[in-house]
Protein backbone atom coordinates (compact mmCIF):
# COMPACT_ATOMS: atom_id res chain seq x y z
CA UNK A 1 0.00 0.00 0.00
CA UNK A 2 1.34 3.46 -0.94
CA UNK A 3 1.99 6.08 1.68
CA UNK A 4 -0.96 8.19 0.40
CA UNK A 5 -3.39 5.26 0.53
CA UNK A 6 -2.29 4.40 4.05
CA UNK A 7 -2.92 7.98 5.27
CA UNK A 8 -6.39 8.07 3.70
CA UNK A 9 -7.31 4.73 5.25
CA UNK A 10 -6.28 5.87 8.74
CA UNK A 11 -8.21 9.16 8.37
CA UNK A 12 -11.40 7.39 7.41
CA UNK A 13 -11.20 5.03 10.38
CA UNK A 14 -10.67 7.94 12.81
CA UNK A 15 -13.62 10.09 11.54
CA UNK A 16 -16.83 10.05 13.69
CA UNK A 17 -19.82 8.26 12.16
CA UNK A 18 -22.29 10.44 10.33
CA UNK A 19 -25.42 11.37 12.32
CA UNK A 20 -28.66 9.73 11.25
CA UNK A 21 -31.14 12.46 10.29
CA UNK A 22 -34.29 12.54 12.45
CA UNK A 23 -37.28 10.74 11.05
CA UNK A 24 -40.17 12.97 10.07
CA UNK A 25 -43.29 12.76 12.27
CA UNK A 26 -45.72 10.35 10.74
CA UNK A 27 -48.81 12.18 9.52
CA UNK A 28 -51.11 9.72 11.36
CA UNK A 29 -49.29 10.26 14.67
CA UNK A 30 -49.45 14.03 14.26
CA UNK A 31 -53.13 13.85 13.41
CA UNK A 32 -53.77 11.72 16.51
CA UNK A 33 -51.97 14.25 18.67
CA UNK A 34 -53.97 17.13 17.20
CA UNK A 35 -57.36 15.43 17.58
CA UNK A 36 -57.01 13.65 20.91
CA UNK A 37 -58.41 16.52 22.99
CA UNK A 38 -61.54 17.09 20.88
CA UNK A 39 -62.18 13.34 20.87
CA UNK A 40 -61.95 13.25 24.67
CA UNK A 41 -64.37 16.15 24.88
CA UNK A 42 -66.76 14.49 22.45
CA UNK A 43 -66.62 11.25 24.45
CA UNK A 44 -67.40 13.14 27.66
CA UNK A 45 -70.38 14.80 25.98
CA UNK A 46 -71.62 11.46 24.68
CA UNK A 47 -71.32 10.00 28.19
CA UNK A 48 -73.41 12.83 29.66
CA UNK A 49 -76.06 12.43 26.97
CA UNK A 50 -76.28 8.65 27.42
CA UNK A 51 -76.33 8.86 31.22
CA UNK A 52 -78.98 11.59 31.18
CA UNK A 53 -81.21 9.67 28.78
CA UNK A 54 -80.95 6.56 30.96
CA UNK A 55 -81.79 8.57 34.08
CA UNK A 56 -84.76 10.21 32.34
CA UNK A 57 -86.14 6.81 31.31
CA UNK A 58 -85.99 5.61 34.92
CA UNK A 59 -87.57 8.83 36.12
CA UNK A 60 -90.54 8.44 33.74
CA UNK A 61 -90.94 4.82 34.77
CA UNK A 62 -91.18 5.78 38.45
CA UNK A 63 -93.53 8.68 37.76
CA UNK A 64 -95.95 6.57 35.74
CA UNK A 65 -95.79 3.47 37.95
CA UNK A 66 -98.90 2.17 39.72
CA UNK A 67 -97.89 4.01 42.88
CA UNK A 68 -96.44 7.05 41.09
CA UNK A 69 -97.51 10.66 41.39
CA UNK A 70 -99.62 10.49 38.22
CA UNK A 71 -102.10 8.30 40.11
CA UNK A 72 -102.79 10.94 42.79
CA UNK A 73 -106.46 12.00 42.51
CA UNK A 74 -107.49 13.35 45.90
CA UNK A 75 -106.49 14.88 49.22
CA UNK A 76 -108.91 15.65 52.05
CA UNK A 77 -107.87 17.15 55.39
CA UNK A 78 -109.68 15.51 58.28
CA UNK A 79 -111.57 17.37 60.97
CA UNK A 80 -112.04 16.06 64.46
CA UNK A 81 -114.72 13.37 64.64
CA UNK A 82 -116.46 11.28 61.97
CA UNK A 83 -116.34 11.86 58.23
CA UNK A 84 -118.12 9.72 55.63
CA UNK A 85 -116.09 8.38 52.70
CA UNK A 86 -117.23 7.09 49.32
CA UNK A 87 -117.94 7.90 45.70
CA UNK A 88 -121.22 9.68 46.49
CA UNK A 89 -121.07 13.40 45.53
CA UNK A 90 -121.84 14.50 49.09
CA UNK A 91 -119.07 12.43 50.74
CA UNK A 92 -116.89 14.23 53.26
CA UNK A 93 -113.91 12.27 51.89
CA UNK A 94 -114.49 11.75 48.13
CA UNK A 95 -113.23 8.47 46.69
CA UNK A 96 -113.44 7.55 42.99
CA UNK A 97 -115.37 4.61 41.57
CA UNK A 98 -115.21 1.59 41.77
CA UNK A 99 -115.39 2.44 45.47
CA UNK A 100 -119.04 2.19 46.66
CA UNK A 101 -121.01 5.38 47.15
CA UNK A 102 -120.87 4.80 50.90
CA UNK A 103 -117.55 3.07 51.55
CA UNK A 104 -117.00 3.71 55.23
CA UNK A 105 -116.18 6.29 57.89
CA UNK A 106 -112.98 8.02 58.97
CA UNK A 107 -112.77 8.93 62.64
CA UNK A 108 -110.15 11.39 63.81
CA UNK A 109 -109.41 11.60 67.53
CA UNK A 110 -106.53 13.99 68.11
CA UNK A 111 -103.44 12.58 66.43
CA UNK A 112 -104.98 9.21 65.58
CA UNK A 113 -107.19 8.18 62.67
CA UNK A 114 -109.18 5.00 62.24
CA UNK A 115 -111.29 3.78 59.35
CA UNK A 116 -114.43 1.70 59.61
CA UNK A 117 -115.38 0.14 56.22
CA UNK A 118 -119.01 -0.23 55.21
CA UNK A 119 -120.27 -3.84 54.98
CA UNK A 120 -120.25 -3.75 51.17
CA UNK A 121 -116.69 -2.32 50.87
CA UNK A 122 -114.02 -5.04 50.63
CA UNK A 123 -110.89 -3.06 51.45
CA UNK A 124 -107.56 -4.84 51.93
CA UNK A 125 -104.39 -3.99 53.84
CA UNK A 126 -101.20 -5.68 52.63
CA UNK A 127 -103.30 -8.13 50.65
CA UNK A 128 -105.51 -9.16 53.57
CA UNK A 129 -109.13 -8.14 54.31
CA UNK A 130 -109.35 -4.98 56.42
CA UNK A 131 -112.31 -4.95 58.78
CA UNK A 132 -111.52 -1.66 60.52
CA UNK A 133 -109.10 -0.05 62.94
CA UNK A 134 -106.40 2.60 63.38
CA UNK A 135 -104.24 3.58 60.42
CA UNK A 136 -100.53 4.32 60.62
CA UNK A 137 -99.61 7.68 59.04
CA UNK A 138 -96.52 8.59 57.01
CA UNK A 139 -95.03 10.57 59.90
CA UNK A 140 -92.60 7.79 60.84
CA UNK A 141 -91.92 5.44 57.97
CA UNK A 142 -94.32 3.84 55.53
CA UNK A 143 -98.05 4.43 56.14
CA UNK A 144 -100.83 1.85 56.01
CA UNK A 145 -102.35 1.71 52.51
CA UNK A 146 -105.92 0.47 52.06
CA UNK A 147 -106.93 -0.80 48.61
CA UNK A 148 -110.14 -1.56 46.74
CA UNK A 149 -109.87 -2.29 43.01
CA UNK A 150 -107.78 0.39 41.31
CA UNK A 151 -108.19 2.80 44.26
CA UNK A 152 -105.96 3.15 47.31
CA UNK A 153 -105.64 5.65 50.14
CA UNK A 154 -103.37 6.45 53.07
CA UNK A 155 -103.26 8.97 55.89
CA UNK A 156 -100.55 11.65 55.74
CA UNK A 157 -99.43 14.11 58.38
CA UNK A 158 -98.28 17.67 57.62
CA UNK A 159 -97.61 19.68 60.76
CA UNK A 160 -100.72 19.29 62.89
CA UNK A 161 -102.89 18.37 59.90
CA UNK A 162 -103.97 14.82 59.03
CA UNK A 163 -105.22 14.10 55.53
CA UNK A 164 -106.42 11.25 53.33
CA UNK A 165 -104.32 10.93 50.17
CA UNK A 166 -106.14 9.03 47.40
CA UNK A 167 -104.61 7.31 44.37
CA UNK A 168 -106.15 5.56 41.38
CA UNK A 169 -104.14 3.47 38.92
CA UNK A 170 -106.77 4.33 36.29
CA UNK A 171 -106.34 8.08 36.77
CA UNK A 172 -106.66 10.07 33.51
CA UNK A 173 -103.32 11.79 34.18
CA UNK A 174 -101.58 8.42 34.17
CA UNK A 175 -103.46 6.98 31.20
CA UNK A 176 -102.88 10.10 29.09
CA UNK A 177 -99.24 10.65 30.07
CA UNK A 178 -96.84 10.98 27.13
CA UNK A 179 -93.62 12.13 28.75
CA UNK A 180 -91.99 15.39 29.85
CA UNK A 181 -90.26 17.93 27.61
CA UNK A 182 -86.60 18.44 28.51
CA UNK A 183 -83.62 20.51 27.51
CA UNK A 184 -80.96 18.72 25.46
CA UNK A 185 -78.38 17.15 27.81
CA UNK A 186 -75.17 19.17 28.03
CA UNK A 187 -71.83 18.52 29.69
CA UNK A 188 -71.69 22.25 30.48
CA UNK A 189 -74.45 21.79 33.07
CA UNK A 190 -72.62 19.07 34.97
CA UNK A 191 -70.62 21.23 37.37
CA UNK A 192 -68.35 20.57 40.30
CA UNK A 193 -69.30 22.27 43.55
CA UNK A 194 -67.66 22.60 46.93
CA UNK A 195 -69.73 21.90 50.03
CA UNK A 196 -68.80 24.52 52.61
CA UNK A 197 -69.96 23.13 55.95
CA UNK A 198 -71.55 25.32 58.57
CA UNK A 199 -69.57 26.06 61.72
CA UNK A 200 -72.31 24.36 63.74
CA UNK A 201 -75.09 22.00 62.61
CA UNK A 202 -78.21 23.88 61.61
CA UNK A 203 -81.67 23.54 60.13
CA UNK A 204 -83.24 25.74 57.46
CA UNK A 205 -86.85 26.76 57.05
CA UNK A 206 -88.47 25.17 53.99
CA UNK A 207 -91.94 26.45 52.98
CA UNK A 208 -94.49 24.35 51.11
CA UNK A 209 -97.49 24.89 48.87
CA UNK A 210 -99.85 24.58 51.85
CA UNK A 211 -98.43 27.75 53.35
CA UNK A 212 -96.71 25.75 56.07
CA UNK A 213 -93.02 25.69 57.02
CA UNK A 214 -90.78 22.80 57.94
CA UNK A 215 -87.36 22.81 59.57
CA UNK A 216 -84.93 20.57 57.67
CA UNK A 217 -81.29 19.66 58.36
CA UNK A 218 -78.69 21.29 56.12
CA UNK A 219 -75.05 20.14 55.88
CA UNK A 220 -73.78 23.48 54.53
CA UNK A 221 -73.68 25.48 51.30
CA UNK A 222 -72.80 24.31 47.80
CA UNK A 223 -70.55 26.81 46.01
CA UNK A 224 -70.02 26.48 42.25
CA UNK A 225 -69.27 28.52 39.15
CA UNK A 226 -71.27 28.88 35.94
CA UNK A 227 -69.96 31.05 33.10
CA UNK A 228 -67.33 32.55 35.37
CA UNK A 229 -69.78 33.64 38.06
CA UNK A 230 -70.04 32.10 41.53
CA UNK A 231 -73.40 30.76 42.73
CA UNK A 232 -74.63 29.13 45.93
CA UNK A 233 -77.34 26.63 46.85
CA UNK A 234 -78.27 25.23 50.24
CA UNK A 235 -79.13 21.51 50.16
CA UNK A 236 -80.96 19.53 52.82
CA UNK A 237 -80.15 16.09 54.13
CA UNK A 238 -83.13 13.87 54.85
CA UNK A 239 -82.87 11.18 57.53
CA UNK A 240 -81.45 7.95 56.17
CA UNK A 241 -80.67 9.39 52.74
CA UNK A 242 -77.35 8.92 50.93
CA UNK A 243 -77.93 11.99 48.76
CA UNK A 244 -78.19 15.75 49.09
CA UNK A 245 -81.61 17.14 48.15
CA UNK A 246 -81.82 20.57 46.52
CA UNK A 247 -85.01 22.60 46.07
CA UNK A 248 -84.17 25.49 43.78
CA UNK A 249 -85.54 28.10 41.44
CA UNK A 250 -83.98 29.97 38.53
CA UNK A 251 -84.90 32.46 35.82
CA UNK A 252 -86.36 29.82 33.50
CA UNK A 253 -89.24 29.41 35.98
CA UNK A 254 -90.80 32.48 34.35
CA UNK A 255 -91.28 30.86 30.95
CA UNK A 256 -89.97 27.35 30.21
CA UNK A 257 -89.76 25.44 33.51
CA UNK A 258 -92.22 24.85 36.36
CA UNK A 259 -92.97 28.17 38.02
CA UNK A 260 -92.53 27.06 41.63
CA UNK A 261 -89.05 25.61 41.06
CA UNK A 262 -87.49 22.19 40.57
CA UNK A 263 -85.81 19.43 42.55
CA UNK A 264 -82.32 17.95 42.21
CA UNK A 265 -80.43 15.23 44.06
CA UNK A 266 -76.64 14.88 44.19
CA UNK A 267 -74.22 12.37 45.70
CA UNK A 268 -72.82 13.13 49.13
CA UNK A 269 -69.52 15.07 49.06
CA UNK A 270 -66.20 13.24 48.85
CA UNK A 271 -63.53 13.58 51.54
CA UNK A 272 -62.47 16.95 50.10
CA UNK A 273 -66.01 18.32 50.07
CA UNK A 274 -66.43 18.06 46.29
CA UNK A 275 -69.91 17.41 44.88
CA UNK A 276 -70.97 16.89 41.27
CA UNK A 277 -74.13 18.91 40.61
CA UNK A 278 -75.73 17.64 37.40
CA UNK A 279 -78.46 20.09 36.41
CA UNK A 280 -79.35 17.79 33.50
CA UNK A 281 -81.21 15.81 36.18
CA UNK A 282 -83.26 18.72 37.54
CA UNK A 283 -86.86 17.50 37.72
CA UNK A 284 -90.36 18.78 38.33
CA UNK A 285 -91.96 18.39 41.76
CA UNK A 286 -95.16 16.34 42.05
CA UNK A 287 -97.19 19.56 42.15
CA UNK A 288 -96.37 20.04 38.47
CA UNK A 289 -98.63 17.07 37.73
CA UNK A 290 -101.35 17.19 40.39
CA UNK A 291 -102.99 19.76 42.65
CA UNK A 292 -103.22 17.17 45.44
CA UNK A 293 -99.49 17.05 46.29
CA UNK A 294 -97.89 18.93 49.22
CA UNK A 295 -94.60 20.05 47.66
CA UNK A 296 -91.81 21.99 49.37
CA UNK A 297 -90.73 25.29 47.80
CA UNK A 298 -87.22 26.74 47.38
CA UNK A 299 -85.93 28.02 50.73
CA UNK A 300 -84.50 31.51 51.14
CA UNK A 301 -81.38 31.96 49.01
CA UNK A 302 -82.09 29.05 46.65
CA UNK A 303 -83.31 31.08 43.68
CA UNK A 304 -80.45 31.39 41.21
CA UNK A 305 -79.89 34.60 39.25
CA UNK A 306 -79.33 32.76 35.96
CA UNK A 307 -81.17 30.59 33.47
CA UNK A 308 -80.58 26.90 34.16
CA UNK A 309 -81.46 25.60 30.70
CA UNK A 310 -81.07 21.97 31.67
CA UNK A 311 -83.30 19.19 32.95
CA UNK A 312 -87.07 18.99 32.77
CA UNK A 313 -89.28 21.71 31.36
CA UNK A 314 -92.92 22.52 32.14
CA UNK A 315 -95.41 19.68 31.97
CA UNK A 316 -99.14 19.89 32.57
CA UNK A 317 -101.13 22.87 33.80
CA UNK A 318 -100.77 22.71 37.59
Amino acid sequence: MSTLALVLSLALQAAPPAKTPPKPVAPAAEKKKMTSEPKDKAAATEDVVAATRAWQAQRLERLSAEGGWLTLVGLTWLEEGKQAAGSAPDSDVPLPAPVPSHAGTFVREGDSVRFEPAPNAAFTLEGKPFTGGALKTDEKGEPDVLRLGSVSFQVIRRGDRLGVRVKDTQAPARKQFHGIPTYAPSAAWKVEAKLVPDATPRTITVPNVLGMQEEMKSPGTLVFTVAGKEHRLVPVLEDGSDELFIIFGDETNRDTTYGAGRFLSTPLPDKDGRVVVDFNRAYNPPCAFTRFATCPLPPRGNRLALRVEAGEQRAGEH
